[in-house]
């Protein structure tokens, strides 16, 4: 079977499909299996809405997102002590450039920053020129040279040398345009591996009917999605026991081994993908309806013209960059192109609160391992306690996807995306509240006091355990804001500008490193309890504003899709009388 294109979507067998006259108006490759009917509004009201079955192709695209992931976490999972501590220092935890706790925040704040400015070019690239699937391989290959790079300026002989430091920043960089073009493009991708748009009733093997929604399936394929990057995140674990019982030189090769798998995973599955085709210059495209839509506007309502919509209110000034209303038939672009980037500019709204959650994430690949390595932790090095978080996530997600989430449902509770986005801000801001808790614990314990970790000093007396519920929290943050980000970027993008909305729901991870910046003369000894605390006040008050900002988009988006559903008509008994070849 070959790649298909937007145009022509066929799924993993061929189909003989039941085509009538009331198919989805935006796809009409919509179809039935045996046992399946188009679902009615009573149907809608009545019956149990479930999530669909993923299609092959999604697996193949969470198995490259796993691989991905595994390279990212791996790598940067040793970062911390690469840079902060000095090579093989006795009585120290591993390192290599001997740059201080300083220097090593703001590069991981740099790394991060980075890693989540570079999607908008690979989103730009795919949408415009090259398309998802090729976009994926090419950046792949500079994802591999960049891990080449680090791996080789690792060895005993390059830090001794020097070349550690310098190495690490050339592989920063072109790891970042690496991961760039393959995060704006891969999340997109795999929820477009799902093909069916209109709500039908599935009739299961004890007689049950369900209403087989398109929303719910879309919520669990990212909710899958989240739970592959987790188990990729565990590479950490591996990465920094290797840095510890070998060395650096190990523990990065092996994420540059996985990351070669990662483009051989994603290439093995080409000719299942439903393939997007770029549509063109999207960007200038935007840019142009925006300068006519306010050009417009302006002129309008100085010569007292203003345009009434069908409830007398005035159109959105943007509406005047439509060729209906401007009369302006020149124009390379349609009313429904202004309606779809107006939909993208207002979903992107939503956005906004993020950075100030990604900076208290990023807390746990910086700050809070320098805090576990003021603690005891046992035989285990002070970094691999990061992978709490990860592990927690591997664990919760699908308790959440098959029992928490359905039993709101049942119960009549949809927890719609502003609402899951705000419990997952609370769970953030009670985490670093519980980390600077902690931090004020350390500071109290001898023998080093708020110096422990420093130079030569070693750890207090306390164990690092206390800081399991620090990362219990930052994972159900992630369950209920990053998935549900992810999940929103894709649904209330427009087809032509998937990816690149989701890389500006992305680029909100690179404000969170630059708001990062911002702490860095308090990320250390003693300034660390300061440090939590103003993070977890900041993301309380954001927590605020931002429900009561946005709280109205979870009844008004409920309103679109039930406007923008196709029902069955109510006698539409039909069923697609097919099976499978």
């Amino acid at each position: 079977m070959s790649s298909k294109s937007v145009d022509k979507v066929s799924l993993e067998s061929p189909l003989e499909l039941y085509k009538g006259d009331e198919l989805h108006p935006d796809h009409n490759d919509d179809y039935l299996r045996e046992n399946e009917r188009w679902a009615t509004e009573d149907d809608m009201s009545v019956l149990r809405h479930v999530g669909d079955r993923l299609p092959a192709a999604a697996f193949f695209v969470v198995l490259t997102e796993f691989c991905e992931r595994f390279t990212f976490y791996g790598i940067t999972g040793p970062f911390q002590n690469y840079i902060q501590n000095g090579y093989r220092v006795p009585n120290s935890h591993p390192g290599a450039i001997d740059g201080g706790q300083h220097l090593a925040t703001g590069l991981g704040n740099f790394f991060q920053f980075w890693c989540y400015l570079t999607p908008i070019f690979g989103a730009v690239i795919a949408d415009q020129y090259m398309g998802k699937f090729k976009t994926i391989v090419v950046f792949s290959v500079v994802y591999i040279i960049g891990n080449l790079i680090l791996t080789l300026t690792s060895i005993p002989a390059s830090i001794h040398h020097g070349g550690a430091l310098p190495g690490l920043i050339v592989a920063m960089i072109v790891i970042g345009f690496g991961t760039g073009g393959i995060k704006s493009n891969v999340s997109p991708m795999v929820a477009e591996q799902y093909g069916r748009y209109r709500p039908f009733v599935r009739k299961l093997k004890n007689g049950t009917e369900v209403v087989v929604d398109r929303e719910l399936t879309v919520q669990s394929i990212f909710n899958w999605f989240y739970w592959a990057i987790n188990v990729g995140g565990l590479s950490a674990i591996a990465t920094t026991e290797l840095e510890s019982n070998v060395d650096f030189w190990a523990a990065y090769l092996l994420p540059t081994l996985m990351c070669f798998f990662c483009l051989v995973a994603f290439v093995m599955g080409r000719k299942k993908y439903v393939i997007i085709k770029p549509n063109g210059s999207i960007i200038v495209k935007s840019y142009r309806v925006i300068v006519a839509g306010i050009r417009n506007y302006r002129k309008a309502k100085a010569e007292n013209c203003l345009v009434m919509d069908e409830e007398g209110k005035p159109v959105g000034w943007m509406d005047y960059a439509k060729p209906s209303i401007s009369q302006d038939l020149s124009h390379d672009w349609t009313d429904k192109f202004v309606d779809e980037l107006r939909t993208a500019v207002r979903s992107c709204k939503i956005f906004c609160a993020y950075p100030f959650f990604w900076l208290g994430y990023n807390q746990i690949s910086n700050n809070l391992i320098s805090q576990a390595g003021q603690m005891n932790t046992g035989s285990v090095p002070n970094d691999i306690m990061q992978n709490i978080d990860p592990l927690c996530i591997i664990i919760m997600i699908p308790i959440f996807d098959r029992l928490i989430f359905p039993g709101f449902r049942r119960m009549g509770l949809e927890l719609r995306p502003v609402t899951r986005i705000t419990i997952g801000f609370v769970f953030s801001a009670l985490a670093m509240a519980y980390s600077a808790i902690i931090q004020h614990v350390i500071y109290t314990k001898g023998p080093y006091f708020d110096a422990a970790g420093d130079g030569d000093n070693g750890f207090n007396d306390i164990s690092a355990g206390i800081q399991v519920p620090a990362y219990v929290l930052v994972a159900l943050s992630e369950i209920f804001a990053s998935v549900t980000g992810l999940e929103y970027a894709y649904k209330r993008a427009p087809e032509s500008m998937k990816s690149i909305v989701m890389s500006v729901f992305l680029f909100t991870n690179a404000g969170g490193s630059i708001l990062g910046f911002c702490f860095n003369s308090i990320s250390a000894n003693p300034h660390l309890v300061k440090n939590f605390a103003i993070i977890s006040g900041l993301m309380a008050g954001v927590t605020v504003i931002f429900f009561f900002l946005f709280k109205h988009y979870d009844n008004r988006e409920a309103q679109e899709l039930k406007s923008n559903l196709v029902y069955g008509k109510e006698n539409d008994a039909v069923s697609a009388l097919t099976s499978e070849n």
